[in-house]
């Protein structure tokens, strides 16, 4: 029976459906209409043809391997090659994806034939408003990724002339959106879920925070669409959706562990984290659904060798609450030393000092390893600590699609746009946030004087302390979880992409460098390999020149300075990005699209 439901539905719907399936036990199915009988009206006119149905809708969402490897286009990271979408000429219209429809004739199909008045109209509603949410779920990635696309209400047979029909503007998409969202709200009868696999009351109103914020800042800083009218409403909608959910108490910022492991808890764990998380794919041996983050993040070949920059890392908060960057030679610390005394989110996110790994049942120090990380800066913050899960698709913990913890900032920056934001406000989410990470200082008031290293490194034309520092604090929070290309998008940022790819700092060369401080050294970087080599360590070459080729991985001052990786590869950002081309085959399937502004057709 499970294998059924893993082909016919995917194996989201039959992990949702494990569970009853157990204990429903093989008696009822004995009493079930024949697979081989089913027809339209079993499904449709009974509330359990109606359940199996909707389990097929999640597989909207994203996969159990998606969401740790989506940041491997953001500006705080290092990856082993530039991305296509920011080489000049690397993408084109004839290399995009995305248009795809198959989800929503199957969400639209479900939409029109609920209609069987067998069924109690509050159980037809019910499963309607999870059909309308994951059609807002669908049409909000749409309209992220190409702006005005076709708004389809029905499910379209292959001969309706509408298949060809131009695209809708996105204000009537995000209308549409909000009205799916509002339905859904309204009608889901779920309001808790310990499993947090499903979606409830708070996760489609934790969603419409995310909706209205997106959409809000986008047309207010994204001002040559002439739509910067609507902002200020999307954005009070969005701290609304927000409050509903701080509002029911449902959820809390995870403690356990304290403020050393409280964080990083929340993305190992096997089951998720109920507290904090509202939603996640879930691993299941069972059903052979496992997670590779940690061959992801611990391979020299399969991952993008992600690594911060250490622009990024700068960023972290003093443990005080001062920023790092206000310390005397901040910026010639070595990695050993600027790790040290900082946010405990920065040691839950990257190996530090005092990071340990269990292989084969003993324990040792986890330096950064320099065949897998290019700056230094090495994530653990998906990654399991047993060196069993690192090669292959192994991982048993949790993938998190939606907590606590980005209602909170949600609900901050919308405030905060708008000009409402006040210290009962900062206390509840970004101070509790930082509060959480260990941090002492700052933490019930909202800032009234700007970080220059931010203002200047960052957000240029961010006036507003507070804005400033809520845009700290949700790169941090919410780091490797997928937002960060959709919120440099969103605050008309993205040139950011285009900057340098720098590391940790190196004060000479042929220097033997302890990063975990177990006197022990780790790396060594070279541009004459020393004679006697150290066994154990990790000899990097940092010539200008490797034979007749540049050499990707260099030091900013040649001898010393910064480690900076592919300097020698141009990024380009252009103003026609913010927006992705339709792919050049629906174009010629359906001219009547119209290609994205500065795209070839």
């Amino acid at each position: 029976m499970q294998q059924y439901i893993t082909a016919l539905f995917g194996k989201r719907a039959a992990l949702i459906l494990a569970a009853g399936l157990l204990i429903t036990g093989c008696a009822k199915n004995l009493d079930q209409t024949p697979q081989s009988t089913a027809t339209k009206d079993a499904v449709f006119g009974s509330a359990d043809g109606l359940k199996l149905y909707a389990n097929s809708f999640y597989d909207v969402l994203p996969g159990i391997n998606d969401i740790y490897k989506t940041d491997g286009m953001a500006d705080y990271s290092a990856v082993n090659s530039v991305p296509d979408f920011l080489r000049e000429g690397g993408y084109t219209s004839r290399t995009a994806t995305g248009w795809d429809w198959k989800n929503l004739r199957n969400l639209n199909y479900f939409i029109a034939n609920c209609t069987d008045q067998r069924v109690p109209e509050a159980i037809r509603n019910n499963y309607l408003g999870l059909a309308r949410f994951f059609r807002a779920y669908f049409y909000f990635d749409k309209v992220k990724r190409f702006g005005n696309v076709p708004w389809i209400g029905k499910p379209f047979e292959v001969d309706d002339p509408n298949l060809y029909a131009g695209r809708d503007p996105r204000t009537k998409i995000i209308d549409s959106v909000i009205a799916d969202l509002d339905f859904a709200a309204a009608n889901i009868t779920l309001t808790s879920d310990p499993t947090c696999s499903q979606i409830t009351k708070n996760v489609v109103y934790g969603f419409k925070s995310r909706v209205c914020l997106f959409e809000g800042t986008f047309r207010r800083y994204q001002k040559q669409l002439g739509l910067a009218g609507g902002a200020d409403s999307l954005l009070k909608a969005a701290a609304a959706a927000a409050k509903v959910v701080i509002d029911s108490k449902s959820f809390s910022l995870n403690q356990a562990g304290g403020a050393s492991a409280s964080y990083r808890q929340i993305f190992t764990s096997t089951a998720p984290v109920g507290s904090e998380v509202m939603l996640a794919n879930i691993a299941n041996s069972s059903l052979g659904v496992f997670n590779d983050a940690n061959w992801w993040y611990t391979s020299a070949t399969y991952g993008s060798r992600l690594s911060f920059t250490r622009k990024f890392i700068n960023t972290y908060l003093n443990i005080d609450g001062t920023p790092f960057t206000a310390k005397p030679g901040y910026d010639t610390l070595p990695f050993n030393k600027e790790t040290l005394g900082r946010d405990n989110r920065l040691q839950q996110t990257i190996r530090t000092p005092g990071y340990k790994r269990t292989s084969n049942g003993a324990v040792a120090s986890g330096a950064p390893v320099f065949s897998y990380t290019y700056t230094g800066y090495m994530p653990i913050k998906w990654s399991l600590d047993d060196t069993y899960y690192d090669n292959g698709t192994n991982n048993i913990n949790a993938i998190c699609l939606m907590r606590y913890a980005e209602i909170l900032l949600n609900y901050a920056e919308a405030r905060a746009e708008t000009g409402l934001l006040n210290d009962d406000d900062w206390k509840m989410t970004i101070g509790a946030l930082r509060a959480r990470a260990g941090i002492t200082g700052g933490i019930d008031n909202k800032p009234v004087v700007i970080d220059n290293y931010l203002k200047s490194n960052y957000f240029n034309d961010i006036t507003d302390p507070s804005l400033l520092e809520i845009r700290r604090e949700r790169g941090i929070e919410l780091v490797l979880e997928g937002f960060r290309f959709n919120d440099l998008v969103r605050w008309r940022e993205a040139p950011l992409l285009t900057g340098s790819w720098n590391g940790m700092y190196v004060r000479a060369l042929n220097e033997l460098m302890d990063l975990d401080n177990n006197g022990t050294p780790d790396v060594c970087f070279y541009q004459t390999m020393p004679a006697n080599p150290v066994k154990g360590v990790t000899y990097i070459n940092v010539s200008p020149q490797l034979g007749n080729t540049v050499n990707p991985q260099q030091l900013s001052h040649g001898t010393y300075g910064e480690l900076h990786w592919l300097d020698n590869v141009k990024k380009e950002w252009l103003e026609r990005k913010y927006l992705y081309p339709i792919p050049y085959t629906d174009l010629q399937l359906n001219p009547a699209l119209l290609q994205n502004p500065g795209w070839e057709e």
